[in-house]
Protein backbone atom coordinates (compact mmCIF):
# COMPACT_ATOMS: atom_id res chain seq x y z
CA UNK A 1 0.00 0.00 0.00
CA UNK A 2 1.23 3.44 -0.84
CA UNK A 3 -0.23 6.70 0.32
CA UNK A 4 -0.94 7.95 -3.20
CA UNK A 5 -2.95 4.85 -4.08
CA UNK A 6 -5.48 5.05 -1.27
CA UNK A 7 -8.60 7.20 -1.29
CA UNK A 8 -8.53 7.89 2.43
CA UNK A 9 -7.08 6.74 5.73
CA UNK A 10 -6.30 3.16 6.72
CA UNK A 11 -8.43 1.63 9.46
CA UNK A 12 -6.65 -0.96 11.61
CA UNK A 13 -9.78 -2.73 12.84
CA UNK A 14 -9.68 -4.43 16.25
CA UNK A 15 -6.11 -3.20 16.35
CA UNK A 16 -5.14 -4.11 19.88
CA UNK A 17 -1.82 -2.34 20.49
CA UNK A 18 -1.73 -1.28 16.85
CA UNK A 19 1.35 -3.10 15.56
CA UNK A 20 -0.04 -3.47 12.02
CA UNK A 21 -1.31 0.09 11.85
CA UNK A 22 1.93 1.49 13.21
CA UNK A 23 3.89 -0.39 10.57
CA UNK A 24 1.67 1.18 7.90
CA UNK A 25 2.18 4.60 9.46
CA UNK A 26 5.95 4.13 9.09
CA UNK A 27 5.27 3.84 5.34
CA UNK A 28 3.68 7.29 5.38
CA UNK A 29 0.04 6.24 5.54
CA UNK A 30 -2.60 7.99 7.64
CA UNK A 31 -3.79 5.35 10.13
CA UNK A 32 -6.66 5.07 12.56
CA UNK A 33 -6.35 2.26 15.11
CA UNK A 34 -9.75 1.11 16.36
CA UNK A 35 -10.26 -1.14 19.36
CA UNK A 36 -12.60 -1.41 22.33
CA UNK A 37 -9.72 -1.45 24.80
CA UNK A 38 -8.58 1.98 25.95
CA UNK A 39 -5.47 0.40 27.47
CA UNK A 40 -4.52 -1.21 24.15
CA UNK A 41 -5.02 2.08 22.31
CA UNK A 42 -2.90 3.95 24.88
CA UNK A 43 -0.17 1.37 24.29
CA UNK A 44 -0.56 1.92 20.53
CA UNK A 45 -0.01 5.65 20.94
CA UNK A 46 3.14 5.02 23.00
CA UNK A 47 4.45 2.52 20.45
CA UNK A 48 3.74 4.90 17.57
CA UNK A 49 5.69 7.65 19.36
CA UNK A 50 8.61 5.24 19.85
CA UNK A 51 8.58 4.64 16.09
CA UNK A 52 8.38 8.36 15.34
CA UNK A 53 4.96 8.20 13.70
CA UNK A 54 1.52 9.55 14.46
CA UNK A 55 -1.66 7.54 14.47
CA UNK A 56 -5.19 8.38 15.46
CA UNK A 57 -7.06 6.12 17.85
CA UNK A 58 -10.75 5.39 18.03
CA UNK A 59 -12.18 3.47 20.98
CA UNK A 60 -15.27 1.57 19.85
CA UNK A 61 -17.01 -1.65 20.78
CA UNK A 62 -17.39 -3.29 17.36
CA UNK A 63 -19.74 -5.99 18.64
CA UNK A 64 -22.82 -4.12 19.83
CA UNK A 65 -25.80 -6.07 18.44
CA UNK A 66 -27.74 -4.26 15.72
CA UNK A 67 -25.28 -1.36 15.47
CA UNK A 68 -23.03 -0.52 12.51
CA UNK A 69 -20.12 1.23 14.22
CA UNK A 70 -18.26 2.05 10.98
CA UNK A 71 -18.90 5.18 8.93
CA UNK A 72 -19.92 4.53 5.31
CA UNK A 73 -17.25 4.93 2.60
CA UNK A 74 -14.78 6.47 5.05
CA UNK A 75 -11.60 4.44 4.54
CA UNK A 76 -9.15 3.89 1.70
CA UNK A 77 -8.02 0.64 3.28
CA UNK A 78 -9.03 -1.60 6.14
CA UNK A 79 -6.72 -4.13 7.74
CA UNK A 80 -7.99 -6.87 10.04
CA UNK A 81 -5.77 -9.46 11.69
CA UNK A 82 -6.71 -12.21 14.16
CA UNK A 83 -10.27 -10.96 14.60
CA UNK A 84 -13.62 -12.31 13.47
CA UNK A 85 -17.08 -10.95 14.18
CA UNK A 86 -19.29 -12.08 11.31
CA UNK A 87 -22.03 -9.48 11.86
CA UNK A 88 -19.39 -6.84 11.06
CA UNK A 89 -18.82 -8.08 7.48
CA UNK A 90 -21.56 -5.87 5.95
CA UNK A 91 -20.22 -2.85 7.86
CA UNK A 92 -16.69 -3.49 6.58
CA UNK A 93 -17.99 -3.74 3.01
CA UNK A 94 -19.78 -0.40 3.35
CA UNK A 95 -16.98 1.39 5.23
CA UNK A 96 -14.40 0.92 2.49
CA UNK A 97 -14.43 3.51 -0.27
CA UNK A 98 -14.77 2.44 -3.90
CA UNK A 99 -11.36 1.33 -5.12
CA UNK A 100 -10.22 0.80 -1.52
CA UNK A 101 -8.22 -2.19 -0.32
CA UNK A 102 -9.11 -4.76 2.32
CA UNK A 103 -6.40 -6.88 3.95
CA UNK A 104 -7.89 -9.57 6.17
CA UNK A 105 -6.26 -12.53 7.90
CA UNK A 106 -7.78 -14.60 10.64
CA UNK A 107 -7.99 -18.14 11.92
CA UNK A 108 -9.89 -20.97 10.25
CA UNK A 109 -11.65 -23.92 11.86
CA UNK A 110 -8.50 -26.01 11.30
CA UNK A 111 -6.66 -23.80 13.78
CA UNK A 112 -8.42 -25.41 16.75
CA UNK A 113 -5.93 -28.30 16.60
CA UNK A 114 -3.08 -25.83 17.28
CA UNK A 115 -4.61 -23.92 20.18
CA UNK A 116 -6.71 -20.86 20.85
CA UNK A 117 -9.02 -19.66 19.58
CA UNK A 118 -11.16 -22.80 19.53
CA UNK A 119 -14.59 -21.19 19.68
CA UNK A 120 -16.31 -21.74 16.29
CA UNK A 121 -17.65 -18.17 16.48
CA UNK A 122 -14.04 -16.99 16.10
CA UNK A 123 -12.99 -19.42 13.37
CA UNK A 124 -13.74 -19.17 9.65
CA UNK A 125 -15.25 -22.10 7.81
CA UNK A 126 -13.51 -23.31 4.61
CA UNK A 127 -13.87 -20.70 1.87
CA UNK A 128 -15.97 -18.40 4.05
CA UNK A 129 -13.79 -15.29 3.85
CA UNK A 130 -13.41 -15.55 0.10
CA UNK A 131 -17.17 -15.96 -0.33
CA UNK A 132 -17.94 -12.81 1.69
CA UNK A 133 -15.85 -10.76 -0.74
CA UNK A 134 -16.35 -12.82 -3.91
CA UNK A 135 -17.72 -9.85 -5.84
CA UNK A 136 -14.59 -7.78 -5.14
CA UNK A 137 -11.33 -7.95 -7.10
CA UNK A 138 -9.11 -10.53 -5.39
CA UNK A 139 -5.45 -9.51 -5.35
CA UNK A 140 -4.24 -12.27 -3.01
CA UNK A 141 -5.90 -15.32 -1.52
CA UNK A 142 -4.58 -18.05 0.77
CA UNK A 143 -6.21 -20.58 3.03
CA UNK A 144 -4.21 -23.19 4.87
CA UNK A 145 -1.45 -23.63 7.42
CA UNK A 146 1.39 -21.21 8.12
CA UNK A 147 4.41 -21.62 10.34
CA UNK A 148 6.29 -19.37 12.76
CA UNK A 149 3.99 -19.56 14.62
CA UNK A 150 2.05 -22.60 13.49
CA UNK A 151 -1.50 -21.56 12.63
CA UNK A 152 -4.36 -22.24 10.21
CA UNK A 153 -5.57 -19.05 8.53
CA UNK A 154 -7.43 -17.54 5.64
CA UNK A 155 -5.98 -14.42 4.03
CA UNK A 156 -7.49 -12.12 1.47
CA UNK A 157 -6.35 -8.90 -0.10
CA UNK A 158 -9.08 -7.46 -2.29
CA UNK A 159 -10.28 -4.22 -3.80
CA UNK A 160 -13.79 -2.84 -3.57
CA UNK A 161 -14.91 -2.22 -7.14
CA UNK A 162 -15.67 1.27 -8.32
CA UNK A 163 -19.34 1.80 -8.95
CA UNK A 164 -20.60 -0.93 -6.64
CA UNK A 165 -19.79 -3.96 -4.56
CA UNK A 166 -20.27 -2.17 -1.28
CA UNK A 167 -23.55 -3.34 0.13
CA UNK A 168 -24.00 -5.97 2.69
Amino acid sequence: MRRGNLPGPVLDLASGEGHNGIYLATLGLQVICCDRSGDALAAALRLAAEHGVRIRTWQEDLEVPGVNPLPVEAFGAIVVFRYLHRPLFPAIRKALRQGGILVYETFTADHAKFGKPRNPDHLLQPGELRKVFEDWETIHWFEGEKTDPLRAVAQIVCRRPRGGGGGG
